[in-house]
């Protein structure tokens, strides 16, 4: 069969374009995806990068349920607009223990990745509630019911089992102490934990 015959086969089968499309996108995929699980940059750590704790961990499920990430990114390009008036860029190994990681391409709101210590804690209550107090331009919600709603800290221990499956070097006693150490914190408390740790690591690992 002439090479001809053969593409004006496949474009006239739609089960043989369907297959042709998906090994090539497959191949394709493979090949960039596979060597990063072999780089130190991507699978090792920065220095002075630790887990979360208790309390950061269920501050980002609280920003994750919240749907947070869907106008904050928490990756900076590597380039001088984004480097300027964020900070130094974003690097993988910064977030070898996010599962997932919260890179986006999408920014609405400014990137987040770099907010660690930036504002108080007092700063950050007052723009979760209110956050045109602080910002008079910003079109993000309020988050209120932040402040009254409890940390269910009898699921953090679980929570931390599944991270240390994944690769995360959570201690037992780390997992044992999970309970005391988010209770009697709010949400709010906790999304406050974890935004004070975003990209702590490099500025101080290096």
């Amino acid at each position: 069969m002439s090479k001809f015959n053969t593409h004006h086969l496949i474009e006239k089968n739609v089960g043989l374009l369907v297959i042709g499309i998906f090994l090539v996108v497959s191949i394709g995929g493979l090949v960039e995806i596979v060597p990063l699980f072999f780089q130190k940059s991507t699978t090792q750590p920065v220095e002075g990068l630790k887990p979360y704790t208790a309390l950061q961990v269920a501050g980002r499920d609280v920003y994750i349920r919240e749907g947070c990430y869907t106008c904050h990114s928490q990756m900076v390009r590597p380039f001088r607009a984004e480097t300027e008036r964020y900070g130094h860029y974003s690097v993988a190994g910064e977030f070898v223990y996010d599962h997932p990681f919260q890179w986006g391409s999408k920014r609405t709101g400014p990137d987040l990745h770099r907010v660690g210590g930036k504002y108080s804690d007092d700063w950050h209550r007052i723009h979760l509630r209110q956050p045109r107090d602080l910002v008079p331009e910003s079109n993000m919600p309020g988050f209120p019911w932040l402040q009254h709603k409890m940390v269910d800290s009898g699921e953090m221990p679980a929570h931390m089992r599944a991270l240390r499956a994944v690769g995360v070097p959570y201690t037992e006693l780390e997992i044992a102490d999970a309970v005391k150490d988010t209770s009697g914190k709010t949400e709010e408390d906790a999304v406050i934990a974890y935004l004070q740790v975003l990209g702590t690591a490099l500025k101080t690992g290096r």
